[in-house]
Order: structure tokens, then sequence, then C-alpha cells
């Protein structure tokens, strides 16, 4: 049922703990150490497509998403793991000429295959940028939605990337996140965990929707309160379940 999945977290099977470090930090970026480690495996990074674009437009996939995610003209978007462009250039035509979209990835031939299709399409309202797989790299207070489509189980630092996308929502801004309810090693997230990660970096849930078209579902959340300190950031585990890499 929609805006009401927010009663789930009270009965989520995840618990805040400090797993602790598993071998120090030298299998982890810099920037991100500051952070607690995701205590949870990683689907593989690589693949840039989820399915074929016609087999995704044939169930309506994008245009329900961004139905529900109430994308109108003249909003600013950012399309987080754009790959190709599938989202990218479908939002580009809903905000219209006055919105501008943010294509982002951190595959180099994806986005120049996307920059290749844009200038092909004559799209004038798509900006292309290569992120960091810890950071999105996004400008601060500039985007109504941010969009995290069938990405988000590939995220290694799911803290110190939220952490970092946190200010680049506008007031009343909303992250998009649709993914698949399985493993995260198997290319998706149970919904409990997803939102108990948003959560842990100061984001609430305001709408949890499961769709065919979206061969999964949809979870919509806003920044509430303080951004956490990220040395204060409790990481989320499994209750009774095993911990990433043990």
């Amino acid at each position: 049922m929609r805006r009401a999945a927010a009663a789930l977290l009270g009965i989520a099977l995840l618990a805040g703990c400090n797993p602790g470090k598993r071998g120090g930090d030298a299998d982890r970026p810099p920037s991100a150490r500051d952070f607690p480690r995701a205590d949870r495996p990683v689907s593989k990074t690589g693949a840039t497509t989820f399915a074929s674009e016609v087999e995704r437009d044939s169930v309506n996939e994008a245009q329900t998403v961004m139905d529900l995610a109430d994308i109108g003209e003249g909003m600013t978007v950012a399309d987080i793991g754009a790959g190709e462009g599938y989202y990218t250039v479908r939002l580009a035509v809903r905000v219209g000429k006055k919105g501008r979209v943010l294509a982002q990835d951190i595959d180099r031939g994806a986005l120049e295959r996307l920059g290749q299709r844009i200038e092909r399409e004559r799209f004038d309202n798509i900006s292309i940028k290569l992120g960091a797989p810890e950071d999105p790299g996004l400008p601060n207070a500039s985007f109504d939605r941010i969009f995290l489509v069938h990405m988000y189980h590939e995220v290694a630092e799911p803290y110190a990337f939220l952490w970092r996308l946190r200010p680049a929502l506008r007031a009343g801004g909303k992250v998009i996140v649709v993914d698949t309810d399985r493993p995260t090693d198997r290319h998706g997230i149970a919904p409990a965990l997803l939102f108990c990660e948003f959560a842990a970096v100061g984001f609430r849930l305001t709408e949890f929707v499961r769709k065919p078209e979206l061969q999964g579902y949809y979870a919509q959340f806003e920044a509430a309160g303080e951004r956490p300190a990220p040395a204060d950031i409790k990481p989320c585990v499994l209750a009774g379940g095993p911990k990433a890499g043990a």
C-alpha cells in the first residue's frame, strides 16, 4: 500500500550495530574510511542495462516511475548510475526545455555512449558527469529528485555515498530508488535493509510501492533531521543473518 511502508521499519528484520572493521580499511577508498563499513555483500558492477528499452517500455516502466515520483516540467533531476540513458532521456522529455537532467555514472564507456546518444537525439537539457563509487559528486541544493534505479545494490560504500548525496537535494526534494527484493549480491536489496541504510544517514521513507511493471519495487525518501556525523552512523545488519564477509 502506498504511503504505508514506514510502518515496516517497526517490524524490520534489522538492528543497528557496529560490526567493527574486518581486516582493516586497506581495501576501501580513503574518502570512505571515516564511515562504517557496510555489513553486506554487493553485486558486481559492469552491466549498464537492466533489460532492453523495448522490454521496459512494453510494461510502461519509466512512465510508471516518473508518475509515482511526480516528475513535471521545469524540475531538475539527477539520474545516478545512468548507464546508457534509459531513464535519462525519458526524464529529459518529461521535465521539458525549462528542466534539467544530470546523468551520472562511474563507467566512462557508458557515459561516452550516452553522450553520443544525447547528441544524436538532440537533447539540450542533459548534462553528463563522472562519479565515484563512494561519492556521487552532486552540487548542493540542486535537485528536486535524485534517481537510483537498479543500481543501489552495487554501491559498496552506502553510508559515505548517501551522506554525500543528501546535501544535493533541494527543499522538498526526494530520492527515488527502484530495485528488486533479493540479496544484495544478486542484483537486488531487501526493502528492510534499504530502509535501514537510508535511515542511518538521516532519510525518512515517504512511499513504498510494489509493482510488476518495475520487476521489483519503488521506494521514495526525503531528508529528515540533521545529517549525522560519519562516526555516529550505525551500520545495519540482518538480525540473525550472516554478516557480509563471514
